[in-house]
C-alpha cells in the first residue's frame, strides 16, 4: 500500500503544484483541464506566472512549457515559504530567518529598552520567527548556536562593539517559569515537539493508513538524522 501512494496536485488557496510525467500527453491533459476550468469557473489561469519545473534529468523542457504556454523554472524553488530541492540539513535555507532577526533587531532600540521589555520582546518576536520553518525541518546545531546566539545577545545587551557577560546561564534561562526560569522557548526541544505534533495530528485526525504513514516519515527521517 505504501508503494502505491501517488501524489499528483498541492492545493492552497489559489497556489498550486501539479505533479505529473514527462510526456507530451500528460501536459495536454493538464492543459485541457485547465480549459475547463476557465470555462465553468470564467477564471482565467495566469500563465505568465507559471512555470514548468523539471526534476531530475529532462531533455526538450523548452517544447513541454510551450505546450502550456509557461515558463520553464529549476529547483531550488519556493513554494508557501518552503524550499523545495534543497537538502533539508542544509544551513543556508535558514539565512531567511537569520535575516529577519537582524532586521527586527535594527528597528529596535535596544539602548532604551529595559531587560523586562527585551524578555518581552524576545518571547514575542525573536522566538516566534523561526516557529514556521522549526514544525517542517530538523534545525541544524550550527543554525540553533547562531540564533541562539542572536536571542541571548539582545537579552543581555551584548554586542561586538560592547561585550557583557550573560549573567545566567542559558539552560536556565531557557526553564520554565516554575522552575526559576524566564520561559524562554529552547529551539531543539521545540522544534522536536513541533515535528512529532504531526505524528500526533495525523493519529488525531487521520485515518490507520495515514497515522501508519506519518510514522513510518518520521523513523525515516529520525535514523537519517543519526546517521
Amino acid at each position: 500500500m505504501w508503494d502505491q501512494l501517488t501524489l499528483s496536485h498541492l492545493l492552497f488557496v489559489d497556489d498550486t503544484i501539479l505533479f505529473c510525467d514527462v510526456s507530451r500527453e500528460w501536459l495536454l491533459f493538464i492543459r485541457l483541464a485547465l480549459s475547463c476550468f476557465q470555462a465553468f469557473t470564467s477564471l482565467k489561469v495566469n500563465v505568465g506566472k507559471c512555470e514548468i519545473v523539471p526534476v531530475g534529468k529532462v531533455g526538450n523542457t523548452s517544447a513541454l512549457a510551450n505546450i502550456l504556454w509557461c515558463k520553464v523554472g529549476s529547483l531550488p524553488m519556493k513554494y508557501l515559504g518552503i524550499p523545495l530541492g534543497t537538502p533539508f540539513k542544509t544551513t543556508s535555507i535558514w539565512n531567511p530567518i537569520l535575516e529577519k532577526m537582524k532586521k527586527k533587531l535594527l528597528g529596535w532600540k535596544r539602548l532604551y529598552l529595559s531587560k523586562g521589555g527585551r524578555l518581552t520582546l524576545l518571547n514575542s518576536t525573536l522566538s516566534s520567527l523561526p516557529t514556521y520553518y522549526l514544525s517542517l525541518f530538523t534545525i541544524p546545531i550550527a543554525m540553533t548556536d547562531k540564533l541562539e546566539h542572536i536571542q541571548r545577545n539582545f537579552l543581555w545587551e551584548s554586542s561586538e562593539e560592547c561585550f557583557k557577560y550573560p549573567l545566567v546561564a542559558w539552560d536556565k534561562v531557557c526553564s520554565p517559569l516554575e522552575m526559576g526560569g524566564l520561559g524562554i522557548k529552547k529551539l531543539v526541544h521545540f522544534n522536536h515537539a513541533l515535528l512529532r505534533k504531526w505524528l500526533w495530528r495525523y493519529g488525531q485526525e487521520g485515518s490507520n493508513y495515514e497515522s501508519m504513514s506519518a510514522h513510518r516519515l518520521l523513523t525515516a527521517k529520525e535514523k537519517e538524522e543519526k546517521l
